[in-house]
């Protein structure tokens, strides 16, 4: 058991299968902020779509090992490491080769384990092992949730949030029940908030009302420099240090540092 004071390791999946809830900008904005306040930390982008590596400046299509590679056994963990412009942060990348990770594992060994594999073999080198999901349940969603200790939840605070986070909760549990027995659910993190609306407001509550589940103080603000940000490849934490976004993120950070699991 964990000491007052002592810092718990974890490997945290960011994951929400509703998309467009600010699952990538909390994963990589999260990854930097842990590696700023000086936690090694390792962020795995596993989605096809390879939105953390491009919003952290890395080209999705230079020669080089990604997870995909990773997946399917052609190099090992080490391999695919990429030391980020950020001090303590290393990344391993994605692209769009890894949306045939799906077809490509079919016949493999306990495919869902994989991952879990591969982060055994480096764990003990990071505080934090960061992984972005893409917005749905596949393979590669299963991947990360059967190496990972907890998963975070971003909800933006909309209409149908309670919805599509009761969706993800039942996932999680499915995986823990069949899968992964130790996978807890890290927190919820609200994102998009805008304090100026009545319905914001209310999903906050409804949330907090309804689901016996940790949810983070922090709450990310809808900020029109933190949208503008993976566009320059960059955190917000670098596009705009002093902004509203980045100190929020920072927040996170310091919460989730403390975090007793």
């Amino acid at each position: 058991m964990a000491k007052r004071g002592d810092i718990v390791k974890r490997t945290i999946v960011v994951a929400n299968q509703k998309g467009g809830v600010g699952k990538t900008t909390t994963a990589l904005n999260l990854a930097v902020a842990l590696a700023e306040k000086g936690k090694k930390t390792l962020i795995i982008d596993m989605d096809p779509q390879g939105n953390a590596t491009s919003g952290l400046g890395i080209e999705k299509d230079g020669n080089r090992n990604t997870v995909y590679e990773l997946l399917r056994g052609e190099s090992e963990i080490e391999d695919c490491f990429i030391t980020s412009k950020y001090k303590n942060l290393t990344v391993i990348s994605s692209n769009v080769n890894l949306a045939a990770a799906e077809f490509d594992m079919v016949n493999v060994e306990d495919k869902e384990f994989v991952l879990y594999d591969a982060i055994e073999e480096i764990r003990d080198d990071f505080y934090f092992v960061i992984i972005d999901c893409p917005p749905s349940l596949n393979i590669l969603t299963i991947n990360a949730m059967c190496a990972a200790d907890t998963v975070l939840v971003p909800i933006q605070c909309e209409y149908y949030a309670l919805e599509g986070l009761s969706q993800l909760v039942y996932t999680v549990d499915l995986v823990k029940d069949r899968l992964n027995p130790d996978l807890e659910i890290e927190g919820i993190v609200f994102t998009m908030y805008d304090g100026r609306t009545n319905l914001a407001m209310q999903v906050v509550d409804n949330v907090k009302n309804n689901l016996n589940q940790n949810i983070y103080k922090t709450v990310i603000p809808r900020n029109i420099r933190l949208a503008e940000a993976p566009s320059y490849g960059m955190s917000i934490l670098e596009y705009d240090t002093k902004s509203i976004g980045a100190k929020s993120y920072r927040k996170l950070a310091k919460e989730i540092i403390r975090r007793r699991i």
